[in-house]
């Protein structure tokens, strides 16, 4: 019966509160994450020097580069079974739940050679400095390790949020999140181990999360049970699934590639802009990763709408979704800006580092609210079965205008006031072409609803 208490009917009743309380989970949960995240670099940076904390930071974009592809195959799981689940299929949505956990365990491996294959030769084409390289080279292969867990947990997570259960995954990261912090202090301050003690903290933690949450699928009663006999890819339902997942994926990748270019650009400028940088970053993570509830908020509302056909919902989810990232941009983004200095001294004591941090927390605070709009929308339009119009906006106002930025502006003005400039410029560009994919999508969605409806006339009358 408690299985049934962690689940919300989403195509009913009064959306706000619904999508308020699916989101706070999933708020919870991203911001535990990265608190843990923070945590590592808190460790690392306190403990073992600032040189130890921009090796960390540098990583970030580069694993997302190799990571993001297969991940965003996750975001189909979550469009394809909440679908499912909200047509009331119970088999196609077992048939999806165990061609998920197929895809994700072949993903998790292929990811983790191709970690441990690239890490080294892609850092040095990134011109990370010379006295980090090594260390981040160590954090990067060790963390590899762990990528096959990270990415069961991560697609078992969707199945569960899918449903409309959002807080058992939230617990489980809670509880993964609590001895990745406790390894960290061991490792890193008992035995002295730096960047290696929190990267092993980190894969520890990952195999403890996916553990739970394939507990958690093994022992329900509902349709998405997990039955380790029946994991296999299903081709209709892989189908399904890369077709709303493969083009979300390469907007992560793409996303990735643009993160990848800024990150080369911040390493010219040396180490101590890496650590200031990274240490903002986290910090800047808080704001971005409570917007990015609302964008799974989005995404599994609408979808399950959509398969209970209940259209007229849709632009509710959206107003409710737009009026959370206004409210967390005023709110959070007001707390950053005040309390900045104090946020970024708990990574360092170096004045410089602080400093640096600071300027990048300012130009990003301005205008974040753009960010949560660019991300929001695509949840709703791929939630409504669009999945290549979000990857195209992805793809034109954010990646390619920052490689135009990168070799126009930034090469005319090679500041860091103009380097970190290009994040709001794009997140407002592909913002507005998000919005703009959302109206068309919909428009196509009442289109085929009316011609449905007609249909049914037409045979009501025959009859």
């Amino acid at each position: 019966m408690a299985v049934r208490s962690s689940e919300m009917d989403l195509n009913k009743g009064s959306l706000f509160g619904k999508v308020l309380i699916f989101a706070l989970p999933i708020m919870a949960m991203n911001i535990l994450q990265l608190l843990f995240n923070a945590a590592d670099m808190v460790v690392v940076g306190r403990y073992s020097g600032s040189e130890a904390l921009a090796a960390v930071g540098a990583t970030g974009s580069l694993i997302n580069l190799i990571v993001n592809l297969f991940m965003g195959l996750s975001v189909g799981t979550s469009v394809v079974v909440a679908q499912d689940y909200g047509a009331g299929k119970p088999q196609t949505v077992s048939r999806s739940v165990h061609t998920s956990i197929a895809i994700s365990i072949i993903a998790g491996f292929v990811v983790m050679v191709l970690g441990l294959l690239l890490c080294s030769p892609m850092l040095l084409m990134m011109g990370t400095p010379a006295d980090i390289i090594h260390l981040s080279e160590l954090y990067m292969r060790i963390y590899f390790l762990g990528i096959p867990a990270s990415m069961v947990y991560n697609f078992g997570a969707a199945v569960l949020r899918a449903i409309g259960d959002s807080r058992r995954p939230a617990n489980y990261l809670i509880i993964s999140g609590i001895v990745n912090v406790v390894f960290n202090l061991f490792f890193v301050v008992a035995l002295n181990m730096s960047v290696a003690g929190v990267a092993w903290a980190t894969v520890i933690s990952q195999y403890l999360s996916v553990f739970l949450i394939l507990r958690c699928l093994y022992r329900t009663d509902k349709a998405i049970r997990l039955f380790p006999h029946q994991i296999r890819l299903d081709k209709q339902k892989l189908k399904d699934i890369v077709r709303i997942g493969l083009p979300a994926g390469l907007q992560s990748l793409l996303f990735s590639i643009s993160n990848v270019l800024v990150q080369s650009a911040v390493n010219s400028f040396g180490s101590t802009m890496v650590a200031a940088s990274s240490a903002a970053g986290n910090v800047e993570g808080f704001v971005g990763t409570t917007m990015n509830a609302y964008y799974n908020a989005a995404i599994t509302f609408t979808g399950q709408n959509m398969g209970a056909k209940r259209y007229e919902r849709i632009d509710s989810i959206a107003k409710i979704c737009t009026m959370l990232v206004f409210a967390t941009w005023i709110v959070l983004g007001g707390v950053t800006l005040i309390f900045g200095e104090t946020f970024l001294a708990l990574y360092t004591n170096n004045p410089e580092v602080i400093e640096l941090g600071i300027m990048r927390l300012k130009i990003m605070m301005a205008a974040y609210f753009t960010c949560g709009i660019m991300n929001v929308y695509p949840g709703l339009t791929r939630g409504m079965g669009y999945s290549i119009l979000p990857m195209l906006c992805t793809l034109v106002g954010a990646c390619l205008m920052r490689i135009v930025w990168l070799v126009t502006v930034f090469r005319w003005y090679p500041t860091a006031n103009i380097l970190f400039i290009c994040y709001p410029v794009t997140w407002a560009l592909a913002g507005i072409g998000q919005v703009i994919s959302f109206f068309y999508a919909r428009r196509q969605v009442y289109k085929k609803a009316a011609l449905e409806f007609s249909l049914a006339d037409e045979i009501g009358a025959s009859v």
